[in-house]
């Protein structure tokens, strides 16, 4: 089958986030500025560059207590930073319930039963005993195509790794499982590897 999206689509649901998968999920903590956390997970991310290691994630949505957008991106703005968490499959319950739609004003942590601990390099939050956090500082928010689509782009300036996920040297995502975002409610976890070397290694 064949559609143009901007004429719809004859299926009963979007195919387009089933298409595009598996995404990892960021999951954005930020600080306002005045003082109160928000924890929100973002499966429009990625990381996008090596030297320096930079990120991005897209928020897709308004609030009605925010200015066209969501807490996320609001608090970005005002204060130019953020950390990008990251899901493990044991996370997955604590994760979805940091997507409930709350006041600007409730901390997301909390209502998940998440500790919070100070990032070392910016002003912001992170998860506590997460497999890796990665300290963000904003270099652009980009608004694109659509009325609340905005990407933010970030330089990691400082990155925590939990001691249990170093195994021979290597950052192994076997000893956590990572939560993947598919389309629909369907999500997945990374739990079995295998290596390709480039033709011209």
């Amino acid at each position: 089958m064949f559609y143009q999206p901007k004429d719809g689509h004859p299926l009963p649901h979007n195919p387009f986030n089933a298409i595009v998968t598996p995404r990892p999920i960021g999951w954005i903590s930020t600080r306002d500025s005045q003082g109160r956390n928000n924890l929100a997970p973002y499966s429009f991310f990625n990381g996008v560059a090596y030297v320096p290691p930079q990120v991005m994630f897209a928020s897709t949505g308004v609030k009605d207590d925010q200015d066209g957008t969501k807490d996320s991106v609001a608090n970005i703005r005002e204060t130019g930073v953020f950390c990008v968490n990251i899901v493990e499959s044991a996370a997955r319950d604590a994760m979805n319930l940091s997507s409930a739609t709350l006041d600007k004003d409730v901390d997301e942590f909390a209502h998940a039963g998440l500790s919070a601990l100070d990032c070392q390099t910016i002003d912001c939050p992170r998860i506590k005993g997460v497999p890796a956090s990665l300290e963000c500082r904003m270099t652009q928010i980009v608004q694109i195509e659509g009325a609340s689509n905005y990407v933010v782009f970030g330089e990691v300036t400082g990155v925590h790794m939990r001691d249990d996920t170093i195994k021979d040297g290597r950052f192994d995502v076997t000893t956590f499982q990572p939560l993947a975002r598919l389309g629909y409610r369907d999500y997945s976890v990374v739990s079995t590897l295998f290596e390709l070397n480039r033709p011209d290694d």
